[in-house]
């Protein structure tokens, strides 16, 4: 793999933005997506298609390693087509068939590996957006520009509540917000891949800034890490 291909990881709890910032700044650089929190998903929808059982280690690691997804930005209604094996999958994986799939695939080791690999391989020309929690501390540990992109608990409850409210789902503030805490909690002290920024990260608080503000701090950021990576190179 090509070591000078650049590479911007934005890592941060659920709720704070990361989905709309990763889509916006790989439209705008004209480079390549990787929605890391939905590869999960997406190989439990390619196992179930496939009809492995979700205890076949070896057929899934096999599936892993050359899983066919892709993550299409259509920049226009801010949103990422996520294609497998040539298919729009993008509302298939949100099915809780899929969900309790994926829980399960997750649990073995070697398919962990198979797709820490496969995640790795996205890093292809002219570039790399990378979307998730450990995208900068274990995914691409080498990546240039770093960005750790965050929000209150009450700020992330309170857009999570406005999107279920779009939807026709009723919701309640407060137990969003103490959701929102627990799964913190969780992914901050797990063993494995802890949710943490990465060393020499662009901290990001979201709770006032706009999406534009955001992403106007990361492109600076951005160009100023790559800058300086190209002229060390």
């Amino acid at each position: 793999m090509a070591t000078n291909i650049p590479v911007i990881t934005i890592d941060g709890p659920g709720g704070a933005g990361k989905g709309t910032v990763s889509q916006i700044l790989a439209e705008k650089l004209g480079w390549h997506l990787l929605d890391s929190g939905a590869i999960y998903r997406v190989l439990a929808l390619a196992a179930i298609h496939h009809r492995f059982a979700p205890d076949d280690e070896e057929s899934l690691v096999a599936l892993a390693s050359n899983l066919d997804v892709k993550f299409e930005v259509e920049a226009e209604k801010a949103l990422t087509h996520i294609i497998l094996e040539g298919e729009d999958v993008t509302m298939t994986i949100r099915t809780q068939q899929v969900a309790d799939m994926a829980s399960k695939v997750a649990a073995l080791p070697r398919v962990r590996e198979a797709l820490l690999r496969r995640q790795r391989a996205f890093k292809e020309l002219p570039g790399l957006v990378a979307d998730g929690r450990d995208m900068g501390t274990v995914v691409f540990k080498d990546a240039a520009a770093k960005v750790y992109l965050t929000a209150s608990a009450e700020e992330r409850a309170r857009r999570r509540h406005q999107q279920l409210l779009e939807k026709g789902i009723p919701a309640k503030i407060d137990q969003l917000i103490a959701e929102i805490q627990e799964r913190d909690e969780r992914d901050t002290n797990r063993s494995v891949a802890p949710l943490k920024a990465a060393e020499g990260s662009l901290f990001v608080d979201s709770t006032t800034l706009t999406i534009a503000e955001v992403v106007d701090q990361i492109l600076e950021f951005a160009h100023g890490k790559l800058s300086h990576s190209e002229k060390t190179a």
